[in-house]
């Protein structure tokens, strides 16, 4: 599912932070109720912006907030 929505970029392709950091994302937006979708997202960010590159943000707001607007036809 990451790689259908990390345009351009193969999960091999990925810096391992971001790789793993998006799927601690994806689980909690789509399978995790008790954590609200805007703290996940702002989770993930914070955890990349310290481990990881300085476009990984940005990278991983794009990802997520993908998952987020396609949400109802995934779970």
């Amino acid at each position: 599912m990451l790689g259908t929505y990390a345009e351009g970029w193969t999960l091999e392709r990925m810096p391992a932070v971001d790789r793993n950091v998006l799927r601690l994302g994806a689980y909690e937006l789509l399978w995790a109720d008790d954590v609200p979708d805007p703290v996940a997202v702002t989770e993930a960010m914070a955890l990349v912006r310290e481990l990881s590159t300085d476009e990984s943000p940005a990278f991983v707001n794009g990802v997520l907030g993908a998952i987020i607007r396609s949400k109802p036809t995934l779970v």
